[in-house]
Order: structure tokens, then sequence, then C-alpha cells
């Protein structure tokens, strides 16, 4: 049972866009274009010129892509599927990440005035104290909030809507709940092809074919996730990440590179997974 063996993460973070549309320019640019309707808006950055920010939400969409990479999809919502046998991983990493994330935050307010200092001679024209908030109010633009959920189960309605349209709700919940559990599953069978389809695509030919260290990397690591994010224990999938996993013992991304035979007997076991597909 999915309820047994996984929760549901929500994972919601907010960063101050640091962007503004300005009405001003966007009529001179439309005038001098000569438009009789308003063709687009101008968005100029209130920050341009530092980097401080822009560190900022790079690390936010860093965060996010390793939730989603530790994570099944599960509601259109925004919730996530996570495997108990991936909680105590992720949920320690999360908390790494948190603390980060709020170092950045009040490392930027602090050099929040000198940013905006650098931004005024880099701004220009374009420039309005206005449009910049006041640090207080900043600080609440920020946000870092995760709230773990019991996956509910179909027999969960307590409402009194009668026996009929509790039946009705359930069944709904069970077509829902299955529908999840075949997308979330398919999720880790699409990321197990992709890995294989690339690593297929980087040793085939006869020349050698230029490739990072992280194509092997890559696929060390998605074996060892799939050993988690297998909620449903599919003995195929776990089948193809076992294959994959030998055949890539004492692999190293030097020796492929070097090595037209090794690289060649790689590929073969590689191809051989991907028929099972």
């Amino acid at each position: 049972m999915i309820q047994n063996s996984s929760m549901l993460v929500d994972l919601n973070i907010s960063v101050w866009t640091g962007r503004k549309m300005d009405k001003k320019v966007s009529e001179e640019i439309d005038a001098s274009k000569g438009t009789h309707a308003r063709a687009g808006n101008y968005h100029k950055k209130l920050l341009a010129g530092t980097q401080k920010l822009d560190e900022l939400q790079k690390l936010v969409s860093g965060i996010r892509t390793w939730h989603y990479e530790q994570t099944l999809p599960w509601s259109d919502g925004g919730s996530r599927l996570l495997p108990m046998a991936n909680f105590f991983d992720y949920k320690a990493t999360l908390n790494a990440w948190e603390k980060q994330f709020e170092e950045c935050v009040n490392e930027f307010l602090v050099e929040y005035p000198t940013l905006v200092s650098a931004a005024a001679f880099q701004l220009g024209d374009l420039f309005s104290s206005d449009e910049y908030p006041d640090v207080h109010k900043l600080q609440d633009k920020f946000k870092f909030r995760s709230v773990f959920l019991p996956v509910p189960s179909a027999g969960d309605f307590r409402i009194d809507v009668g026996d009929t349209y509790k039946e009705e709700l359930k069944a709904q919940y069970e077509k829902f709940y299955e529908e999840r559990v075949n997308t979330a599953m398919q999720d880790a069978w699409d990321r197990l092809h992709d890995c294989l389809n690339k690593m297929s695509d980087k040793l085939a030919g006869h020349e050698k074919q230029i490739f990072r260290d992280s194509l092997v990397d890559n696929a060390v690591e998605m074996c060892q996730l799939l050993t988690r994010l297998n909620v449903t224990a599919d003995p195929k999938l776990e089948s193809c990440r076992k294959k994959l996993e030998v055949a890539l013992v004492g692999v190293d991304a030097g020796e492929l590179r070097k090595d037209d035979e090794l690289r060649l007997d790689v590929k073969s076991k590689v191809d051989e997974i991907l028929s099972m597909f």
C-alpha cells in the first residue's frame, strides 16, 4: 500500500523577483515604433548590474530541481510523492538547503541598501526609488515552507453526504489514486529510459564520442535513487536498474573515452536494457 510506504510533500519557496514593468518606457517604445496598440511591456531589473539576487534565484532553482529529482509526481496542485525509503536522506538535505537559503537571504538583506545604490548608477534615468520596497517589507517576500502529509486512502471520507454520494466519492478517489500511482511510476521509468538513451547515444559509433564524467556518475546516481523511488516494488523496473548497475561496475568515463572495446561493450549492455522497455 502506497499509504504505508510513502507520504506527500509540499515545498514552496518564494523569492523577490526584483523586476518591475515600466509603463512609461513601454509607451515610449510603442510610440517610437509607430504601433497603434500596446504591443509589449518593458520589464526592468531593479538590481541591474548586481549579482546577489541572481545568485539567490539560482539557488532556489537548484533546490526545486533537486526536490523534483528526489520525489515523484502526485497532484496537479504541487504535492509530490516521497517514498519513506527516501525520507531521511530527503529531510536531511532539505534542512541543509533551508539553512543555506536563510543564510543567503540574510546576506542579501544586509547588502540590499548597497545594491540599490549600485543599481541607481546602472539604471540611470530608469531608476525610481519608489519601486524599491523597504527592507522589512522585502523580508516577507522570501519564504521557505515544507509540509509533509499522509497519502489519503479512499475510505477517508468522513463527511455526512449519504451512502450513495460517499461511494461515488470513494470510487472517484480510487480512480484518481490509481492514475496518480501509474503517473508516479511512469516518471521513474521515464527517468531510467532517458538516462539509458543518453548513454546509448553518447557511446554510439566507432569514433570516440565527447562526453563528460557525469555521464557515468549520473547513471550510477540514478541506480541508487531508483532503489528508493520504486514505490510499487515493480520487479521489471528493479531488474532494469540492476542490469544497469552491473553494467557500470568498475566503469570509468575516462576509460570509456580511451577504450573502444569497453565503450561498445557497455553500449551493448545499455541497448539490451533499452530493449526491455
